[in-house]
């Protein structure tokens, strides 16, 4: 089993594999609203709901000494017939201290494990920002990142390039 280490202090032996959570943080924000202030007006007036697409992608850097960077972007479109209501991007990042790992697990913790624990915080952010640039409550449903995960490496292996999109 993987050691967890808070604080940095470790809670076994040092050659246990280990998982450190550094730091969580923002890493860049966005928020456009292009029609407004028309577009509060064609929103209150629309008897259909909005379009909404969201585009997820992540990427992990190493930084040296078993540290990276994993950055989680969350890029939220929604158009109101065909024009842009608001467009809000967050890229939420967090540093990780991962050692002692297999191969194939160090690529699940930073595939599937590290998005999932900074998922929340986006979340947070892009719903914030939706509401205070003017429009409705907008609440992102979870996201499977171990199905999303398994997906990838399942494309990898068919030779397909790899994405994290949803």
């Amino acid at each position: 089993m993987a050691e967890v280490i808070a604080n940095g202090q470790a809670n076994g032996p040092a050659s246990q594999p280990q998982l450190m959570l550094q730091k969580i943080y923002v890493k860049d924000v966005s928020f456009e609203a292009p029609n407004a202030p028309q577009i509060f007006q064609e929103v209150s007036e629309l008897n259909e709901a909005p379009q909404v697409q969201l585009n997820l992608t992540q990427r992990a850097t190493g930084l040296g000494s078993d540290m990276y960077e994993v950055v989680l972007s969350l890029t939220l479109t929604c158009t109101v017939n065909d024009r842009t209501a608001y467009l809000a991007e967050v890229h939420q990042a967090g540093l990780f201290g991962i050692a002692g790992f297999s191969d194939i697990d160090h690529a699940s913790i930073i595939g599937s494990y590290c998005p999932n624990l900074l998922f929340p915080y986006a979340r947070h952010v892009i719903s914030a920002l939706v509401q205070e640039g003017g429009f409705p409550p907008f609440l992102l449903q979870p996201i499977n990142f171990e199905a999303l995960y398994a997906e990838q490496q399942r494309r990898v292996a068919g030779g397909e390039a790899p994405t994290l999109n949803s």
